[in-house]
């Protein structure tokens, strides 16, 4: 439900990695590396290549554009065409398509003028683009609109659930989240409603509730439909570990699973506990508070990221560093462009 943070540049890594230059950092950060081994790279004519974890040269610019590997492919654009290349830059799948996307369960989906089909890992059509809309296939199910509503079909390209829905998401722990006449609901894997479509936005089931809104109120209901939590709240997130982030007349906090308040709303901004701290936000700057709400560091960061590895990303006047637990920088912040 929140919007995706920010992704640290490969630099800043690179940089911690030769700052710590101890094996068990080394280890850690190559096996827990948010980056690809094969990354994306602009040079100066403005042509894309990749370059590998070290800063070298793998494949060279000669794309209008480039992305990430995925399962041993990446698409790439050449004269506003979409093709897949392997890691040794060579074509897979020829630029034809007017967009690409990453290959999930052996099948990638891709544009065609307006339509939407799905081809395998050799080009070929699993899927005629005959689609007005579509997903990836995700459990062996996919989402796809024919004639303006959204339905699913299975592998053999089958509808499995008839498209009478205004909009869909995929399927979690058997119930999906679809909208009908303007309101929202929740389905079964047979098509039926599992929860009439009553709520003004709905989300996924985690923890065995849901966040739903009604009349511009956002609360939680069990699978039974009843709330287990009233709607009472300006912003609600979904329960992590027992805790959920809630907004209350403008300031953040965290409820249990019965809604009452483990950390009273005091903050401008929160997240999610990650490792027993939570990055928040108060007066303007990010710090860590700790699950009874307590600063461990107090917050002085323009922004800040959870801790992986007892380390966490950090930034200060546009520039990124790395801390540990104790607030104390392993690597002082430094620009994003700086090698």
């Amino acid at each position: 439900m929140r919007i995706i943070r920010k992704i640290l540049p490969l630099v800043l890594m690179l940089g911690i990695v030769l700052t710590l230059c101890s094996c068990s950092a080394i280890k850690y950060l190559i096996e827990n590396n948010p980056f690809d081994i094969l990354t994306p790279y602009e040079d100066e004519n403005g042509k894309w290549g990749y370059k590998d974890l070290g800063g070298d040269l793998v494949i060279e610019p000669k794309f209008d554009d480039a992305y990430s590997f995925e399962d041993g492919l990446a698409v790439v654009v050449v004269d506003d065409k979409c093709g897949y290349i392997d890691e040794s830059g060579e074509y897979v799948v020829e630029p034809v398509f007017d967009d690409a996307f990453d290959f999930y369960e052996g099948s990638a989906l891709v544009l065609v003028g307006d339509k939407y089909g799905y081809i395998d890992k050799t080009g070929k059509y699993i899927a005629e683009p005959t689609f007005d809309d579509a997903f990836a296939f995700e459990d062996g199910l996919a989402i796809v609109m024919k004639d303006g509503k959204y339905g699913f079909i299975d592998k053999n390209i089958e509808f499995v659930i008839d498209p009478i829905f205004d909009y869909a998401y995929g399927f979690n722990d058997g119930l999906a989240v679809v909208a009908m006449d303007g309101k929202w609901g929740y389905i079964d894997e047979e098509g039926e409603f599992a929860i009439e479509p009553i709520f003004d936005e709905a989300y996924d089931f985690t923890e065995d509730l849901a966040v739903v809104m009604i009349d511009g109120k956002c609360g939680y209901i069990g699978k039974s439909g009843e709330y287990v939590i009233e709607p009472i709240f300006e912003l609600a997130f979904d329960f992590n570990d027992g805790m959920a982030v809630v907004c209350l007349d403008g300031k953040f906090g965290y409820i249990d699973e019965e809604g009452e308040y483990v950390i009273a709303p005091a903050f401008e901004d929160a997240y999610d506990f990650n490792n027993g701290l939570a990055v928040v936000m108060l007066d303007g700057k990010y710090g860590y508070i700790n699950e009874k709400g307590v600063f461990v560091i107090e917050p002085q960061f323009d922004y800040a990221y959870d801790f992986e590895g007892g380390v966490a990303a950090v930034e200060v006047d546009g520039m990124y560093g790395y801390i540990n637990k104790k607030g104390k920088y392993i690597v002082e912040p430094r620009p994003e462009t700086e090698e």
